[in-house]
């Protein structure tokens, strides 16, 4: 296999999995990073011969002309991630989640397939009984979600785009990240012993990142049947309400406690489920449960002492 693969951002937490699964398959693997996170996720890939690392900004046209160029496949995951990582520096976020992405766009060749992940979060807050999908109205409640949504009707403008867009992503990465929901909970179930919900009821879909790397990769191999396409990437047996994830955490973590608050509010004010049939229709499958990833982050969690240097939003 002589495939180049492109991933922005790829020191991140999807990244750095989806890197090893494809340098695994002998995919040819260029990551273009600004490592803004001093992150050290990628030094287990630089034995790899077919790996390449740029220390670079996205940002920059020149640095982003060179690393597209030989690329048969672009993964473009460089973003200022969440509704308060972009609250926190607007600029920023626009910059690199849509400015960057009309860059990519224009640079790219006919040729060059690029496969997007958006958020599913663009769907803002739904009706109460009615899926999400892919037709469903966008109407992105944070600038974050306003971004991703712009950003995907820029990719799949060009002739050769997938687009996904991603449930709340869980599971242990090399990069890890303890500010996603399933994560974030598990980790305060395990050290605090206590869980404290506000808006216990809104819902939300959930996908475990070994499946969000296995989506991209069924993409790639079935990229003409899937091209100028959306796709809902999430798991249909995980669209629960706060409350259901706490009590199913608890079944790994016995003794924990739940505690309902009137007070508090979700910066990102997700509310809805959603439908991931149109993926399962083309042969896609996910391969790991809520109940899988739970298990992986509290062994992964005996390895971690302090959350400190672990809330990333990359």
């Amino acid at each position: 296999m002589n495939i180049n693969t492109l991933i922005t951002g790829g020191a991140g937490y999807i990244g750095t999995v989806l890197a090893a699964r494809l340098l695994q398959l002998g995919h040819k693997v260029t990551i273009l990073d600004n490592l803004k996170f001093n992150q050290t996720s990628l030094h287990g890939l630089c034995y790899h011969p077919n790996f390449k690392f740029i220390l670079g900004d996205v940002r920059d046209n020149n640095t982003l002309t060179n690393a597209v160029k030989d690329a048969d496949y672009i993964i473009p995951l460089a973003a200022s991630v969440g509704a308060p990582a972009c609250a926190a520096d607007p600029q920023y976020a626009k910059e690199v989640n849509l400015e960057s992405i009309k860059t990519l766009v224009k640079i790219a060749s006919t040729s060059q397939r690029i496969i997007y992940p958006n958020t599913n979060s663009g769907y803002g807050i739904g009706k109460p009984v009615d899926f999400c999908t892919e037709e469903s109205p966008l109407t992105p409640l944070s600038l974050y979600g306003i971004t991703k949504v712009e950003a995907e009707e820029v990719v799949l403008s060009s002739e050769n785009s997938v687009a996904f867009r991603l449930a709340t992503v869980f599971g242990p990465s090399a990069r890890m990240r303890i500010d996603l929901l399933v994560n974030n909970f598990t980790y305060k179930a395990v050290n605090d012993r206590v869980l404290v919900l506000f808006e216990e009821n809104f819902r939300r879909n959930y996908i475990h990142i070994q499946d969000v790397a296995g989506a991209f990769i069924h993409s790639m191999d079935n990229f003409d049947l899937m091209k100028g396409e959306v796709f809902n990437l999430g798991l249909s047996s995980a669209n629960l309400t706060k409350k259901q994830l706490a009590l199913k955490i608890k079944e790994h973590v016995p003794g924990v406690e739940i505690i309902s608050s009137e007070f508090g509010k979700d910066p990102d004010k997700r509310d809805y489920i959603v439908s991931n049939e149109k993926l399962e229709n083309t042969g896609w499958e996910p391969t790991q449960t809520i109940d899988d990833g739970i298990s992986q982050l509290l062994t992964i969690y005996k390895m971690v002492p302090s959350p400190e240097g672990y809330f990333s939003s990359k």
